[in-house]
């Protein structure tokens, strides 16, 4: 999953993207201010926005009005320093999913970060289920028919995002976007990799395969063959 954290204050910035990063397994890039913040948001694809309220240049309610005016449904969570309910509710009725106030639990803005990329793919649950596989997103594993699945950390982001939108044809320029941050394009052939790796450990024991190929579209996770 592919986060972006705008939040001017430097040292915050960075201990948020450690914490999405290193802690979580997301790709996370950081704008310091509100027009790069909008420029990242505007030219590359996210699934979650974490979004500071008082920023340099343009403020983090700008932002938010130009992302949703343009139809931009990406999950946005502003931290604020304002913590009175009318506030809240003016920014909830402008189009924010959730909020923290400063000083936050970084356990909790994770939390609440793993809560909204879920609702934005319509699973109300930490686990996955496509099924004899799970993926449970809060404690990183993945099994299948019971047996524990050994991945790295990028074959289990691959696998993550297709799980969260299984059914669906997913594109390798779109798994780039979402498990890469803006340098992605050095990774480009990588995916095809992962996949192959995930077939190995996930399908190849397996009476019925899960990961399938759409040549010229991309990959899709089912239980049945395309």
């Amino acid at each position: 999953m592919h986060i972006l954290v705008v939040e001017d204050e430097d040292r915050l910035a960075k201990n948020l993207a450690t914490a999405l990063g290193r802690n979580a397994g997301y790709a996370v890039d950081v704008a310091l201010n509100g027009e790069d913040g909008l420029h990242l948001a505007q030219s590359s694809a996210f699934d979650c926005i974490v979004l500071d309220l008082m920023l340099p240049g343009r403020s983090g309610r700008e932002v938010l009005h130009a992302l949703r005016n343009a139809g931009d449904k990406t999950p946005v969570l502003i931290l604020t320093a304002r913590d009175d309910k009318a506030s809240i509710v003016h920014l909830l009725n402008e189009g924010a999913d959730d909020y923290l106030a400063k000083p936050f639990d970084l356990g909790e803005l994770l939390a609440r970060v793993k809560v909204l990329i879920r609702r934005s793919t319509g699973h109300a649950s930490a686990l996955l289920a496509l099924g004899d596989l799970v993926l449970d997103t809060n404690r990183r594993s993945v099994s299948r028919a019971g047996r524990p699945i050994d991945l790295t950390p990028m074959e289990y982001r691959t696998l993550a995002y297709l799980m969260a939108h299984q059914g669906s044809v997913v594109s390798k320029e779109t798994l780039l976007e979402h498990l890469y941050d803006y340098n992605w394009e050095k990774f480009s052939n990588v995916i095809e990799v992962y996949i192959s790796a995930l077939r190995r450990k996930i399908d190849a024991n397996a009476s019925t395969s899960l990961i399938h190929t759409i040549r010229g579209h991309g990959y899709v996770l089912s239980e049945e063959s395309p």
